[in-house]
């Protein structure tokens, strides 16, 4: 049974949210890598028969075998997945930047180029559920960013194929390199390449343990969005919510994994009360009841505030991964959030909306890090040069100033090539 607890009786150490911790496979995994990196395609082969328990010949999804997929998840379930992808189309086209050229000073040009990154890799996890929607989530805006090349990496099933509904929103978003593959080892075959997966430049998307142990180790080779860990939702809610709602919404990340976190915010004893019973209710209900039920009971708790302006900060201090504001006037409290991956504001928006067909990305951090990061969006996949020019008569009213500060550095050879330029002037 979940947790009831008065702000007054918690210890404000034990308040937040429980960081994600994978020390305890980072041996393992640092050997996958190896292998992966030194014996490329015949370390996939093997591992992919080992944890997934089917042997391939060939890791590339084929276009026959997407084909198959599109017809074979039906045409209402292709419209769903075209409405969501349009709406995610949508809200991130508004993310693409622009380069910019300055040349308000004379014989100066300055600018900014936005380019985007080449070659991008993208994992979808499998497992025990297939997440179309984070297929969406991941590469549309990789296709808008512009990226020449994105590849996408899962794991197969024990037939040796990959989950239809996968593959027909990998097509939908115009992704069409896929290959059979997963875990940590799918990672190390796009951070150094092998004989069939390219070396990509930046990976993308959440996984296990496992997956985001391997993200954290090949980071530097490549880029990477972030280390996520389990799902996390937190609502603040007032006395008027609905607990059928209320609970409904916990149990939407709870049933995600045993060690996802959910937490309801409240400054009314009586809503904590009968969420507490709502859960008890619905927990049974669900398919994934085992999950949700671990979930409910080792991580999750009510905590009942004095005040709603005290349940916004203790949001703030928890950064969760989505934040629901069930609340009059929601608006009102949107500008007193400050760290939250994703906000979802009065008492007709589930985070299920975010996660498949409102628009905004669904691939947030967690573990707190809202508190200096963000949600993965068209930024991710553009990278930032700068450029400078300057005339000689440009140069000639700044080298002594670049000079004096490169010498209280004690940088001589940067004083002397500002000021090498000009010498046949004296």
């Amino acid at each position: 049974m979940i947790r009831i607890q008065k702000i007054s009786e918690i210890d404000p150490k034990d308040l937040f949210i429980r960081t994600f911790d994978a020390s305890r496979v980072e041996e393992t995994v640092s050997g996958i890598i190896s292998r992966v990196r030194d014996e490329g395609d015949a370390a996939l082969k093997e591992y992919t028969e080992r944890f997934d328990g089917v042997k391939l010949d060939d890791l590339r999804v084929s276009a026959a075998e997407i084909e198959e997929a599109i017809a074979s998840v039906g045409p209402d379930f292709i419209r769903i997945l075209k409405r969501a992808a349009d709406n995610i189309r949508a809200f991130h086209i508004q993310q693409k930047r622009s380069s910019f050229i300055l040349n308000d000073r004379p014989g100066v040009v300055m600018g900014q180029k936005i380019i985007p990154i080449e070659k991008v890799g993208l994992y979808v996890p499998g497992g025990t559920a297939a997440y179309p929607s984070t297929v969406l989530m991941d590469s549309i805006p990789a296709v808008i960013a512009g990226c020449s090349r994105i590849v996408m990496v899962t794991p197969p099933g024990k037939d040796g194929k990959v989950n239809p509904a996968i593959l027909a929103a990998a097509s939908i978003a115009g992704v069409d390199t896929i290959y059979k593959v997963g875990g940590a080892q799918a990672i190390a075959a796009l951070a150094y390449g092998t004989e069939s997966v390219p070396k990509v430049d930046k990976i993308v998307g959440p996984g296990n343990a496992y997956v985001a142990e391997a993200k954290k180790q090949v980071f530097g080779l490549v880029s990477i969005d972030m280390i996520a860990g389990p799902s996390e939702i937190l609502i603040v809610a007032d006395g008027k919510t609905d607990p059928r709602c209320a609970a409904a919404d916990l149990l939407s990340q709870a049933e995600h994994d045993r060690m996802a976190t959910a937490v309801l915010v409240t400054d009314s004893m009586e809503l904590a009360e009968a969420v507490s019973v709502e859960l008890e209710r619905q927990i049974p209900l669900l398919e994934r009841s085992e999950i949700a039920r671990a979930s409910v009971d080792r991580q999750g708790r009510i905590i009942v505030a004095e005040a709603l302006t005290q349940a916004i900060e203790i949001a703030n201090k928890l950064a969760p991964e989505h934040l629901e504001l069930c609340v009059d006037s929601p608006f009102d409290y949107l500008d007193s959030i400050r760290n939250a991956g994703s906000v979802f504001l009065g008492r007709n928006c589930p985070e299920a909306l975010g996660d498949y067909m409102a628009g905004p990305n669904h691939t947030l951090p967690t573990s707190g890090t809202a508190r200096f990061s963000s949600p993965l969006s068209v930024d991710d996949f553009v990278k930032k040069t700068q450029y400078t020019y300057f005339t000689r008569d440009a140069l000639r009213d700044l080298a002594e100033d670049v000079a004096s500060f490169a010498r209280m550095e004690g940088l001589t050879g940067h004083a002397r090539s500002a000021l090498i330029r000009l010498e046949d002037e004296e």
